[in-house]
C-alpha cells in the first residue's frame, strides 16, 4: 500500500467515525452515550485535521450530522424484481405507504452497496444490482420534505443461492410482499409513484437511466 493510498484510508476511516458519532449525538437518549459520541467524535476530528494538514478550528463543521450540511443528501433505493416479474415492496412504519425498500447511504459505501444494505437491512432479501434506473430529485416529487435529497434508485434482482433472512430492521416495516406491475399495493409513496414504473421499463430493457433535466434545457 502507497503512502498515498494509506492516507486516503486513513482519512476514510476518520470520516466515517465522524459521520456516526454526529448521528450518535443527534438521537443519542442519555448523557453517557453522548459523552461517548463527543469522544468518538473529538478523535475523528483530530485524525482528519492531522490528515489534512488543516488546523482543528478550520474543519469544526464536519461534527455537524448529515442533515446539517450545506450538500444535498444522497439516498439509495432498490427494485428488486424477480424472474416472475414481480417487484419487492415494504409497507412504511412510519405513514404506512408503499415503496421499494432504501434509506440513506453511509459514508464510505458505493450507492449500490447501500441500496443491497438497506434491502437487506428492512426485508432481509439478499439482492443483486443490475443497472440504475435513475437519480432522482426529491424537489420533483410533489412532496415537500424539510431537506434536499437525490435518491438512486437500481434495478436488482434477488440471489437464489442465499435464503431470506430475519430482517434486522424490520421496526421500519409493517408489511412486505411480491408484487405484479398490474397489481400493485395502496397506497404507494408518491416519491415512488415514478419510480416504480421506470423500475418495470428497465426490467424489461425498454428504458433508459433518468435524470431531471434542467429547465432552461428543454
Amino acid at each position: 500500500m502507497t503512502d498515498k493510498t494509506l492516507t486516503e484510508q486513513l482519512a476514510l476511516w476518520a470520516d466515517r467515525l465522524r459521520d456516526h458519532s454526529a448521528l450518535g449525538l443527534r438521537f443519542a437518549s442519555n448523557i453517557y452515550d453522548k459523552q461517548h459520541y463527543r469522544a468518538i467524535q473529538d478523535i475523528a476530528m483530530e485524525m482528519l485535521a492531522l490528515l489534512s494538514g488543516e488546523k482543528l478550528e478550520q474543519i469544526e463543521p464536519l461534527r455537524l450530522p448529515h442533515f446539517s450540511r450545506s450538500s444535498p443528501l444522497i439516498g439509495g433505493d432498490a427494485a428488486v424484481i424477480d424472474d416472475k416479474g414481480r417487484i419487492l415492496l415494504i409497507q412504511r412504519s412510519d405513514n404506512a405507504m408503499w415503496c421499494m425498500p432504501g434509506g440513506m447511504l453511509e459514508v464510505g459505501e458505493l450507492p449500490a452497496e447501500g441500496v443491497m444494505r438497506e434491502t437487506l437491512e428492512e426485508t432481509g432479501v439478499h439482492c443483486k444490482v443490475k443497472s440504475l434506473i435513475g437519480v432522482f430529485d426529491s424537489r420533483m416529487t410533489g412532496v415537500k420534505m424539510p431537506f434536499h435529497l437525490y435518491s438512486f434508485s437500481f434495478l436488482c434482482e434477488p440471489k437464489k443461492d442465499k435464503p431470506t433472512q430475519v430482517a434486522t430492521f424490520a421496526h421500519e416495516t409493517l408489511d412486505l410482499g411480491w408484487f405484479a406491475e398490474s397489481d400493485l399495493p395502496d397506497p404507494i409513496d408518491p416519491r415512488h409513484k415514478g419510480r416504480i414504473p421506470k423500475a418495470f421499463q428497465m426490467w424489461r430493457h425498454s428504458g433508459e437511466a433518468f435524470f431531471d433535466i434542467p429547465a432552461n434545457d428543454t
